[in-house]
């Protein structure tokens, strides 16, 4: 259903139950998928893909051309899955030769003012509250819950399952299941909360627990850490995730808390 007062290029693709509502613009290559409602004076460029049920709120900009002085031009895109909703004024640009595509998954919510910048991939069930800023390239994993007005460093990477507090800076990679906050971004915990909710048992949170012991509160460097702990603990999926999160971190993972 398009309002006369929306502009919908020839060129895109819209399924017939899409509710358009005044003053939008779609560009031409756009796909937007069944069921989704897009609200009064949101504009949609070139190269973006929405899926089916998505809801996309007043006054948000999807797929605007990177800010990042590398692009060239080239041809990239927006990828939005299912049963995401994105709230007002969010902006999400599209990739670079860097990886081609910004992406955002299934089942998110994506609150007001949140801007997600070039390249970043951001999962499945993932929150970003009010007003938070992910720089180029980030990636943030399934299930991550990330505070209001958080800033997050072009190529740091989000954990699944963790939680940031608000008002974050996060400088350096967030590993799985974890709580993180304080200046500057600390482990503060497991997340047993949201793994409960998630229908993780008390046996596996302690399982957890007992990983980010060696890493975080036994006084070892993460070298150390890691060795032990794939000595003496059984591989399991989350241990096997977290050891390679770790090992895998290029900017290196956060620090452990450390009370004044």
């Amino acid at each position: 259903m398009k309002q006369p007062l929306a502009y919908v290029h020839s060129e895109s693709q819209v399924a017939e139950n899409v509710v358009i509502e005044p003053f939008v613009t779609i560009d031409k290559d756009v796909i937007i998928g069944e069921g989704t409602r897009i609200g009064s004076n949101v504009t949609i460029m070139p190269g973006t893909r929405i899926g089916k049920n998505c809801r996309i709120f007043p006054g948000a900009i999807i797929g605007a051309v990177p800010q990042d002085l590398k692009f060239k031009g080239e041809y990239t895109t927006v990828e939005i899955g299912d049963n995401t909703t994105i709230r007002e004024c969010v902006t999400i640009n599209r990739g670079t030769s860097a990886r081609g595509k910004t992406v955002v998954g299934n089942n998110c919510l994506i609150m007001a003012y949140v801007h997600i910048a070039h390249d970043c991939l951001v999962g499945n069930n993932v929150i970003l509250v009010n007003s938070t800023q992910l720089a180029g390239e980030v990636v943030v994993d399934d299930w991550a819950i990330i505070g209001g007005m958080t800033a997050i460093h072009q190529f740091c990477h989000i954990g699944s399952h963790v939680m940031i507090s608000g008002g974050s800076l996060v400088r350096k990679d967030v590993p799985p299941y974890i709580k993180a906050g304080r200046e500057p971004l600390s482990y503060v915990g497991i997340n047993s909360i949201g793994l409960r909710r998630r229908s993780y048992g008390n046996e596996k949170i302690r399982e957890i627990q007992e990983i980010y012991r060696y890493i975080y509160q036994k006084g070892l460097n993460i070298a150390q850490a890691v060795e032990i702990i794939e000595a003496e603990m059984s591989a399991t999926p989350e241990r096997d995730e977290i050891l390679l999160f770790v090992k895998d971190s290029k900017r290196g993972v956060i620090r452990g808390y450390f009370p004044d």
